[in-house]
């Protein structure tokens, strides 16, 4: 994958010199760091360039885009190949998800490392590497990489090039609780955690100090310490007690809980990549994309917009999962489906979903989908509940594909768009899938 970066690096400056750029990137916090790095290497490659950030890749957004100018995908591009191929200009892809076939048209330059059958690296990471190359004074830029990994939840299988990255980075690396921000007071990220539930102590003061005291930990004269700042045998004792009050009870519950505490150096500060990863895709699901694009590039008036944004967006997910725990939903054995229409923005609903599958309440295996309304189309956002059961990608494209819809992502992580009008052909025919393939298992 090196050798084609150095190509499409050579390819890129010869074009350049008689075009000028258009990068488009993916809304989601590895397609926003992804920008940043990309955007950062191109100014200091003095090269002419302008960004966007979008949902996704539509046919008709594809067919609109100019061919008076290099066209650059991060993040996305894989799936639309058969669409780029018809574009009178020449088209540089960046990216990490399934390719919609293995023959790259001619106009086509590919980074994907789905092509050379080795390791998973997110948009983010590939980026990094095409900066690294180019220049090693980018190499400042592997902490965005560091968030971008995070941001994609690649975090768990370190391969030989993320270890590098991150050695690039200066990484902080401190086993613990998958709780964020790990630089927070403990009592205060427990009360308002979104990255996992317990029941009785998410959103409850009195059932998160009850559950402080059980296990041992107490106040300093400056309040309660942060996981950062924990011991060993602290952490071993918090999760111990969260154990004790988890519903479904498993040896790989303990598992899931625990893992890398990733803690870098962001605006000279020290953070939790969860938690930065966490502000810069809240700022893009409530429509601000440009916001976290300038936050990630140093902008100190854009992180105070962005901590904002993020505090809305925290109260619009509360508001979500309320909405979600009353309402009515198709279930079924190992399946859940959850049709909110126009009472959740179509931004959040893949984050609800993610919430919802690390959830106790529903065990390994489980297929949670979520709808929502987006103008004339509905956007699903598909998950799996743990990493064993059916790849929700097949189960959307075998539901979306008879309704000339679009999909995409990963076995464990799937989104479509579906044409309004289709809502509930759509809903009966996955529902259908769901039980049939579950007979077969």
């Amino acid at each position: 994958m090196l050798e084609q970066i150095k190509l499409a690096i050579e390819n890129l400056d010869n074009l350049s010199k008689t075009k000028p750029i258009k990068v488009i990137s993916h809304n989601d916090t590895d397609g926003i760091t992804s920008a940043s790095i990309f955007s950062r290497a191109l100014q200091r490659w003095n090269k002419r360039f302008s960004i966007e950030i979008v949902k996704n890749l539509e046919k008709d957004y594809i067919k609109e885009l100019p061919e008076d100018c290099i066209l650059i995908f991060l993040d996305l591009g894989s799936g639309s190949l058969p669409e780029l191929a018809e574009k009178k200009t020449e088209v540089f892809i960046l990216d990490h998800h399934e390719l919609a076939s293995r023959e790259i048209p001619k106009n086509i330059t590919m980074i994907n490392p789905q092509l050379y059958g080795k390791e998973n690296i997110s948009g983010a990471g590939i980026c990094y590497l095409f900066a690294k190359q180019l220049s090693s004074g980018n190499y400042d830029l592997a902490t965005l990489a560091t968030i971008g990994m995070v941001g994609d939840q690649m975090e768990k299988e370190l391969t030989k090039t993320y270890q590098e990255i991150l050695q690039d980075a200066d990484v902080t690396i401190k086993k613990g609780l998958l709780l964020y921000p790990a630089t927070r007071p403990i009592d205060k990220v427990l009360e308002y955690s979104s990255s996992l539930y317990i029941p009785g102590i998410t959103g409850s003061f009195a059932g998160t100090i009850a559950l402080l005291r059980d296990a041992g930990l107490q106040k300093t004269q400056h309040g309660y310490k942060s996981l950062a700042e924990f011991t060993e045998e602290e952490m071993s004792n918090l999760i111990t007690a969260i154990m004790l009050r988890k519903i479904h009870k498993s040896p790989e519950d303990a598992e899931k809980m625990v893992g890398n505490l990733y803690l870098i150096k962001f605006f000279n500060k020290l953070e939790d990549a969860r938690e930065i990863s966490a502000l810069i895709n809240a700022c893009s699901r409530m429509d601000s994309p440009e916001i976290a694009l300038s936050f990630c590039l140093g902008n100190k008036e854009s992180r105070k917009k962005a901590e904002k944004i993020y505090l809305n967006y925290k109260q619009n997910i509360a508001a979500a999962l309320r909405y979600i725990n009353e309402m009515e939903k198709i279930e079924g054995k190992n399946y859940t489906i959850i049709n909110a229409q126009d009472k959740i923005k179509d931004t959040i609903i893949g984050t609800t979903a993610s919430i919802m599958s690390h959830s106790p309440l529903y065990p390994e295996g489980t297929i949670i989908i979520a709808m929502a309304y987006n103008q004339d189309k509905i956007k699903v956002s598909a998950r799996l509940v743990g990493k064993k059961g059916r790849n929700v990608r097949e189960v959307l494209t075998k539901a979306t594909v008879p309704l000339k819809g679009e999909v995409g992502g990963h076995p464990g992580a799937a989104g479509c768009l579906i044409s309004k009008e289709h809502e509930q052909t759509f809903t009966q025919t996955l529902q259908s899938i769901l039980e049939v393939d579950l007979v077969k298992i």
